[in-house]
């Protein structure tokens, strides 16, 4: 199951992240920066999903990992 989405980034290093999968599932999650290019979180499925995630961020594009459910996940974010 790949992703794609968008991010949407604060100035104090929280943001929201929204993703929808190649079946449809929809998926948002709040994360923290835990660096300068990199954060965390936990998404939330329309499917009744939920895990943790990573990403490594370039400023407008970025990709990541985690699970949703116990099952391993991709994705990528913004101008791809």
């Amino acid at each position: 199951e790949t992703f794609t989405g968008s991010a949407t980034g604060q100035l104090d290093g929280s943001g929201d992240l929204r993703i929808v999968s190649n079946t449809g599932v929809t998926c948002t999650g709040a994360f923290v920066y835990i660096n300068r290019l990199q954060g965390e979180g936990t998404f939330v499925c329309n499917d009744g999903r939920t895990g943790p995630f990573g990403f490594v961020s370039s400023g407008t594009r970025g990709t990541g990992s985690g699970s949703i459910g116990g099952a391993a996940m991709t994705f990528t974010f913004g101008n791809i």
